[in-house]
C-alpha cells in the first residue's frame, strides 16, 4: 500500500487509530525511554540494572560476594550470594515470584514493604526490562536447599532445548496453560543466591556483544569502595579480553594506562604507606578473574582518583539526619495509600585538597552514580562555601585578606578539591530510569547540616597538623580568590577598548562587521596563499580570517610562557579573546565558531593536530562547547561535460573512494568528462570553489570536534601526551607498532 494512503485525514482520526502497548511490549518498543539508548551506553546499562540487584543485597547485609562474567559467546552472567529471589506465589499476581520480578513492570520488593532500606533499584522495572530487551534470560535461584530455575525468551516464559548447546538460537517452547519454576537441583544447607545470565537482542542492540570491558572494571572498583567488605569479581572470557590480558607484561605496564595494571601499583602504594592497613584489592582467585574489594570505602576512593600532591589529609565527614515525607504505599488489600513516614539519611563524604586546579567530584546515592548531581552535591557544596568563608574571615588578619580583595567564591574553593559525596536514603526521588539526578529535597539540607559540623570541627582543632593543614588549605583558597580577581580586572580593562583603540588585535586579522557573536565564524587558513583566496570566497559580513605562518608551536611539549611568547599561538588566543588556561572565559569569545581550516594533505593533518592541542591545552572550554570545528575541503574537482538538455555540471569528492565510486557512476550514464584536477592546497582553489565547497554554510560540510564523558576526556589527555609530548619513547613505539596497519597509497609524497 503506498505510503500515502496509510495516513488519516483530520476528520478520519478516532480511537480505533489509538494502541495500547501491554507488558514488556512497550519496553521493546521504545527502550530508549528505559535504558536512554540502544547503542553501547544502553548495552553497558542492562548491565548495571542486573549488578544493582545484586549490590542492593549487599547493601543490606545479605551478600557479600558477586561475580560478573562476560561469556565467550557474548552473554552477561551476574552471581550473588544474596537471599536470592522468592520462589514463593505472589497472592494478588498468582505469579512465582521469580516471573513477577522479571517479567512485570514496576514489581519487586523496593516498595517500602520492608525487605530493603536504601537500594539503588526503585522503579520495579530494572530486570524486567532487561529480561525484555534480551534474547534469552535464564535464572536460576538457591533457596531453601533447592536450586530453582526459569528461562526466558524476549520476556516469555518457557523452556529452551539445549540439547544441541545453550544460546539464545536454541529451540524455545513458551508456556501456554501456566508457567513453571522448575526444581532442577539441591542446594547446600544455608546456600542462597542468584544467578542470572543473558544474551542482549541483536534485533534492539545493533553490536549486542560489544561490552566496554574498561568500564565494567571500573564499574566494579568504583562499587567496591563504596561497599567495604563487599568481594567483586570479573572474568572476561571473549578471545579479545584473553590476548589484551596475555600480551601485558611487567615492561609494558610499567608505563601503561590500564585500568588493571593501575590497581597494582595503587595496592603496592598503599601497603607500603599504611602499615597494617593491608591492599586495597585482592588479586587471589582463578586466572583471568580480577578481583575487587576496598577496605577504606570513601577515604580510599579519594586517595585512588586524587592525582596531585596532597595540602591537605584526606577527611572523612559522617553523620545523619531524619525527615518525613508523605508516600503511596501498597495497603494489606493491594491498594496504594497515602503515609506519612519518617525516613533516615545516612551521609558519607570523603574529601582532599591537593595543590591542582582541577576539581573531582563524584557523587552517589545508594551506590548509584548521579553524574548530574543532585540536592546531596547541592547541599554539600553550599556547606563548603559556608565553612570555609567562616574560617577565612576568621582568620583575615593572619591571611592578609582586606575588604579589598573581594569575596570568596565556590570556584576559589572547589580548586584542587577531590571529592566523593554518597548518601543511602529509602525510596529516593530520581529524574528518569537512568537516575542520573537526585531530587529528594530534604537531603541537601541533611547533607549541609552534616558537612558544616564535621568539617567545621576538622578546621578548627587544636592539634597540631590539623591546624597546620587548615591553614594551608586557607592560604590555597585566598590565592585562587586574588588570582581570579587579577584575572577578571585584566579582562574588564581588554573588554573597555573597542576595536578601533584596541592594539592586541594582530594586523593581518580580517575581522567580519557582524557584533552577533552567535553568528560570527573565525578561519584559522593555513598560509597567506591561502588567505588571498579566502578573503574573497569568503562572506566579510560574519566570516573573519587569521592566517597563520607554517606550522605552530607544539604546546604540548612547550612551558605556558613559550607559548605565550610564540606569534602564532598569542595572536590565535588575542583574536578569539577570552584569555587562555584557568582564566579562560566562554562567554568573552568573540567568535560563535572557530573553523580550521587547513590543506588536504599530511602536513595540513599536522598543522590541524597542532591547533587542537592548543585549544585543547588553554582554551577547552570552547572544544567542551562544541564551538571548534575543522574544515573539510575537497580533494578533486570533476568537470562533466553537458549533453543534450543536460548542462554542464562540477562536482567535488573528499576522497578517493569516493572518486573511483563517482567516475564509475558518471561512465556508467554515458557521461564524458576532463581529467579530474586534484587539489593540494587551498591555494589551488578559485574563490567560487573554495566559497562553494568549504566556506558557504549552505554548501560546507564541518566536522565539529568535541569531548565526550569523563573516561573520554581522559583519552584525549594521553592521546595528546603519546602524539604530542616531550616523551619521544612511547611515540616511538606508537609509530613501529602501527606501521604495518599504514596504506601507503594514502600518503601524498
Amino acid at each position: 500500500m503506498p505510503a500515502s494512503e496509510n495516513k488519516t485525514s483530520r476528520g478520519d482520526y478516532s480511537a480505533r487509530h489509538l494502541s495500547v502497548l501491554e507488558g514488556l511490549e512497550a519496553v521493546r518498543k521504545r527502550p530508549g525511554m528505559y535504558i536512554g539508548s540502544t547503542d553501547q551506553r544502553g548495552l553497558m546499562h542492562c548491565v548495571w540494572e542486573i549488578l544493582d540487584n545484586a549490590v542492593d543485597e549487599a547493601l543490606e547485609g545479605h551478600g557479600d560476594d558477586i561475580r560478573l562474567t562476560v561469556h565467550a559467546d557474548g552473554s552477561i552472567e551476574v552471581r550473588d550470594n544474596g537471599r536470592g529471589v522468592p520462589v514463593d506465589i505472589e497472592p494478588s499476581s498468582g505469579l512465582t515470584g521469580v516471573e513477577l520480578v522479571y517479567t512485570k513492570l514496576h514489581a519487586g520488593g523496593k516498595f517500602g514493604g520492608g525487605s530493603y532500606g536504601a537500594a539503588g533499584g526503585l522503579h520495579g522495572v530494572g530486570a524486567s526490562v532487561v529480561n525484555a530487551l534480551a534474547a534469552r534470560m535464564d535464572v536460576e535461584v538457591d533457596r531453601g536447599g533447592k536450586t530453582y530455575a526459569m528461562s526466558f525468551h524476549r520476556g516469555e516464559p518457557g523452556i529452551f532445548d539445549d540439547s544441541a548447546g545453550r544460546g539464545p538460537d536454541s529451540p524455545f517452547t513458551e508456556f501456554t496453560d501456566a508457567s513453571e519454576l522448575r526444581v532442577i537441583g539441591k542446594a547446600k544447607r544455608g546456600v542462597t543466591g542468584t544467578r542470572v545470565r543473558y544474551w542482549a537482542d541483536p534485533q534492539i542492540f545493533p553490536k549486542p556483544t560489544e561490552y566496554d570491558a574498561g568500564a565494567l572494571r571500573a564499574r566494579l572498583r568504583q562499587t567496591s569502595f563504596l561497599v567495604p567488605g563487599l568481594t567483586l569479581r570479573l572474568e572476561d572470557q571473549r578471545p579479545e579480553a584473553e590476548a589484551e590480558a596475555a600480551s601485558r607484561t611487567p615492561a609494558a605496564d610499567a608505563g601503561a594506562t590500564d585500568d588493571a595494571v593501575h590497581e597494582v601499583s595503587l595496592r603496592a602504594s598503599a601497603k607500603n604507606a599504611v602499615e597494617g592497613a593491608g591492599d586495597l584489592f585482592d588479586t587471589g582467585g582463578d586466572d583471568g578473574v580480577e578481583v575487587f574489594q576496598a577496605r577504606g570505602g570513601t577515604a580510599d576512593f579519594v586517595d585512588f582518583l586524587a592525582t596531585d600532591g596532597s595540602v591537605t589529609d584526606t577527611f572523612r565527614l559522617t553523620g545523619q539526619g531524619s525527615y518525613s515525607e508523605t508516600v503511596q504505599q501498597l495497603d494489606g488489600s493491594g491498594h496504594l495509600r497515602p503515609v506519612e513516614v519518617e525516613r533516615t539519611c545516612t551521609v558519607d563524604v570523603a574529601l582532599r585538597w591537593g595543590i591542582g586546579y582541577d576539581t573531582t567530584e563524584r557523587s552517589f546515592v545508594n551506590i548509584i552514580a548521579t553524574p548530574m548531581g543532585g540536592t546531596h552535591l547541592t547541599g554539600f557544596e553550599q556547606a563548603l562555601t559556608k565553612v570555609l568563608r567562616k574560617q577565612i574571615d576568621a582568620n583575615s588578619r593572619a591571611l592578609k585578606v582586606t575588604s579589598r580583595d573581594g569575596r570568596i567564591e565556590k570556584d576559589d574553593i572547589l580548586a584542587g578539591l577531590t571529592a566523593v559525596i554518597t548518601v543511602r536514603v529509602p525510596e529516593p526521588q530520581f529524574e528518569g530510569q537512568t537516575k542520573e539526578v537526585l531530587g529528594t529535597a530534604p537531603v541537601r539540607q541533611i547533607v549541609a547540616k552534616v558537612v558544616e559540623s564535621e568539617l567545621t570541627a576538622l578546621l578548627t582543632s587544636t592539634k597540631r597538623d590539623l591546624k597546620t593543614q587548615s591553614r594551608a588549605l586557607q592560604e590555597k583558597i585566598v590565592g585562587e580568590m586574588r588570582a581570579r580577581i587579577s584575572a577578571r580586572m585584566h579582562k574588564e580593562i581588554t573588554r573597555r577598548k573597542t576595536a578601533l583603540e584596541s592594539s592586541t588585535l594582530p594586523a593581518k586579522l580580517a575581522d567580519c562587521r557582524s557584533d552577533d557573536v552567535s553568528a560570527s565564524e573565525l578561519f584559522i587558513v593555513e598560509g597567506d596563499s591561502a588567505l588571498g583566496t579566502a578573503k574573497n570566497a569568503r562572506n566579510s559580513e560574519f566570516q573573519a580570517l587569521l592566517p597563520i605562518r607554517g606550522k605552530i608551536l607544539n604546546v604540548q611539549k612547550a612551558s605556558q610562557a613559550d607559548m605565550l611568547r610564540n606569534a602564532e599561538c598569542s595572536a590565535i588566543i588575542q583574536v578569539v579573546g577570552a584569555g587562555s588556561g584557568r582564566t579562560f572565559d566562554l562567554e568573552a569569545a568573540r567568535y560563535g565558531k572557530v573553523i580550521l581550516m587547513t590543506d588536504a594533505d599530511v602536513d595540513g593533518a599536522h598543522i590541524r593536530t597542532l591547533l587542537l592541542t592548543l585549544f585543547f591545552r588553554y582554551m577547552r572550554p570552547m572544544i567542551e562547547a562544541g564551538r571548534v570545528f575543522a574544515a573539510v575541503p575537497p580533494l578533486h574537482r570533476i568537470e562533466v561535460s553537458g549533453q543534450g538538455r543536460r548542462k554542464k555540471e562540477i562536482l567535488y569528492t573528499y576522497s578517493d573512494d569516493e572518486l573511483v565510486t563517482t567516475l564509475r557512476r558518471l561512465e556508467k550514464q554515458g557521461r564524458s568528462f576532463k581529467e579530474p584536477q586534484r587539489y593540494k592546497g587551498l591555494g589551488e582553489m578559485d574563490a567560487h570553489q573554495l566559497a562553494e565547497t568549504t566556506m558557504e554554510p549552505e554548501h560546507r560540510t564541518l566536522r565539529r570536534i568535541t569531548l565526550g564523558d569523563e573516561a573520554e576526556i581522559m583519552e584525549a589527555e594521553s592521546v595528546f601526551e603519546l602524539l604530542m609530548g616531550s616523551s619521544v619513547e612511547p611515540r616511538r613505539d606508537f609509530i613501529v607498532e602501527g606501521a604495518s596497519h599504514v596504506d601507503r597509497e594514502r600518503i601524498d609524497a
